[in-house]
């Protein structure tokens, strides 16, 4: 178990300059949100308090009022009173890397997990990174080979491309991301698992990655027993790794489980210190963070290295006009949709080929290529658009050419969309597979 007193230390560690000490008084406590008076701090700032007999609890400033500012901590204020001290550790939050990262498994502080010692990294790096230049970026010009046949032969993907994979709970979303962490072929994999199950970061990690896969990952936790605080600093932490990554010319792979919980984390902090709510809860800070956080990923300097980005987004409700999903929709180079109804008829991965699309696939195959791949989707939407006609025997044979060949192709076509989570298919045969459907 990782001591809050250890990671106020490491983090003093991480400061090239540590700030002359200020301190103030702890004066309210509203909620979450502590306030304190008779200190100077910047957003971002990590303070520690002082309470009775040897409680000390770290809190970020997430705040401010005139001179008063709102603390979030870490963990349950227990034992602070009012009167606390509060003292400001650093002005700023750095991250320390290093290419001892990889193998691991670490906190939202960088803390190790996986019971081994802290790794030894020499970098510091601003935990925000460096936003890069829009025109310096290179194009998205190499298709990613993700192994799974619907994603590589109808939603082609491409390197420094970001993609959402979209879908209510237990439909299937996390074993998609599984097949996809196990079948790519990356450099790196860096790895945030945030605010979901402690179970499940666990079995992520053994089942899904397993030794080797293990071996050229950095896997980032912040379980949902974690403070709004922990969460988000687990999210800055993942993107700055897979940018310091990708800045050595490394082919990156991230891997976001999930983006909606991070819109959470930012949820409970806006409101927890009097940010409007607007839409479904949400404050305008969410929307705000989510493009900023898909910005850092992406094609390097000059094609320099690349970030292949994958979120997993929560549809509450199934609702596909969620509002993160929808801003997610927007910032993102394209989504795969997930289907309750097809989850529910054991097809898997239950990608539902109405709603999903990559916005760069165009760029990646052949012109033949394209045009096969269309006519398949073409097919399987009109088999679903007109399935209830079809189910109850009102859709009378001749009417129409295409569905009449989507009815007599329906068996092959759900055989080419289903695979088994532990077998990986390759673009290439991919390929020739949707050729040997389409030549009919």
């Amino acid at each position: 178990m990782i001591h809050f007193s250890d990671v106020v230390d490491h983090l003093i560690d991480q400061t090239s300059a540590p700030p002359a000490a200020h301190t103030g008084t702890l004066v309210r406590l509203v909620g979450m949100t502590l306030e304190a008076r008779g200190i100077m701090a910047p957003l971002g700032a990590l303070c520690e308090i002082e309470g009775s007999g040897e409680h000390r609890v770290s809190a970020e400033v997430v705040g401010f009022n005139d001179q008063t500012l709102f603390l979030m901590p870490f963990t349950d204020p227990v034992g602070i009173g009012p009167g606390a001290t509060v003292r400001v550790i650093t002005h700023s939050s750095e991250a320390k890397l290093g290419p001892a990262l990889l193998g691991r498994v670490i906190d939202a502080f960088g803390q190790p997990l996986d019971g081994m010692p802290a790794p030894d990294c020499p970098d510091r790096v601003p935990l925000l990174g460096v936003p890069l230049n829009p025109m310096e970026r290179g194009p998205i010009n190499q298709v990613l080979d993700v192994g799974v046949k619907a994603i590589n032969g109808l939603l082609t993907l491409g390197r420094g491309q970001r993609i959402g994979l979209v879908a209510g709970s237990g439909v299937g979303k996390s074993v998609l991301l599984g097949m996809i962490t196990r079948f790519t072929k990356a450099d790196v994999v860096v790895i945030g698992l945030i605010g979901e199950r402690g179970r499940e970061v666990q079995a992520f990690i053994n089942e899904v990655l397993g030794p080797e896969g293990r071996a050229k990952s950095v896997v980032v936790a912040a379980p949902a027993n974690m403070s709004p605080v922990s969460r988000l600093k687990a999210t800055h932490l993942t993107h700055v790794i897979a940018e310091y990554f990708r800045d050595q010319g490394k082919n990156v792979l991230m891997l976001m489980d999930s983006l909606t919980r991070v819109a959470h984390a930012q949820r409970e902090i806006g409101l927890a210190i009097g940010e409007p709510p607007t839409s479904k809860g949400y404050p305008p800070s969410v929307f705000a963070l989510l493009p900023n956080l898909i910005e850092r990923t992406g094609v390097g300097k000059n094609g320099y290295g690349s970030i292949t980005a994958i979120y997993t987004v929560l549809a509450e409700g199934d609702d596909a006009q969620d509002p993160i999903v929808d801003i997610a929709r927007a910032s993102l180079d394209g989504q795969v949709m997930l289907s309750r109804d097809l989850a529910d008829a054991a097809h898997y991965p239950a990608i539902d080929l109405n709603g999903s699309i990559s916005r760069v696939m165009q760029n990646l195959l052949s012109p033949d290529e394209l045009r096969q791949a269309n006519r398949l989707r073409r097919l399987w939407s009109l088999y679903q658009q007109n399935r209830d006609l079809i189910s109850v025997g009102a859709y009378e044979a001749g009417s129409n050419a295409d569905i009449d060949l989507a009815i007599l192709m329906r068996n092959r076509l759900e055989d080419f969309l289903r695979q088994d989570m532990h077998a990986g298919v390759d673009s290439q045969t991919t390929r020739r597979m949707i050729s040997d459907l389409m030549a009919v």
